[in-house]
């Protein structure tokens, strides 16, 4: 049987994880300057199945405006550029033999509003996600036996406190992330 600090426990690590998770997708998104987690949902034909990008090269950001893609075996780069075009990132990338030279071509004023769409919908699953861990941990909390109605209302507060606290991260995150992709 579970109890009131466990269910605590449980949801604020949920609602860590779905601020984690928000962070990680809106590091996937392009903005002004480049960082190698804008190839993390890149996938490779390599070896008979698709591989991340990141197990068969390494990828580095040698300038603000250029990735580099350094495949570990050069048998794969073809397939590996082939991979960074078919992403849907709007990338044109070229390689010399070798290594894989991504430039990253300056954002329309229209592109940014999309990129700050595609944000404010993943924030907006955050969210949702958020208020999930809420409702299903305060359904938890009013099944309890053997607890007080005034400790199950602490414990309602406490969840709610959690919520608005993880609703926070993820707007703060989301502010972060538009400013970054309207900044010229």
């Amino acid at each position: 049987m579970t109890t009131l600090p466990e269910i605590e426990r449980d949801t604020k690590a949920q609602m860590a994880k779905a601020v984690e998770s928000a962070k990680h997708e809106f590091s996937t998104i392009r903005s002004g300057k480049a960082t190698t987690s804008l190839l993390d949902t890149v996938r490779v034909d390599a070896y008979g199945q698709q591989l991340p990008l990141n197990q068969v090269a390494s990828v580095s950001a040698p300038e603000p405006r250029l990735l580099t893609v350094q495949p570990w075996d050069k048998s794969l780069i073809g397939a590996v550029e082939k991979a960074i075009q078919s992403a849907d990132l709007g990338l044109n990338p070229a390689n010399d033999g070798t290594l894989i030279r991504v430039p990253l071509p300056p954002l329309t004023e229209e592109r940014r509003r999309e990129l700050v769409k595609i944000v404010h919908k993943l924030a907006e699953e955050s969210r949702v996600s958020v208020r999930h861990h809420r409702t299903q941990a305060i359904a938890q909390i009013k099944k309890l036996e053997h607890v007080s109605d005034d400790e199950k209302r602490r414990g309602e507060k406490e969840i709610q406190k959690l919520h608005d606290d993880a609703i926070a991260q993820v707007d703060a995150i989301v502010k972060g992330k538009e400013e970054e992709i309207m900044e010229v």
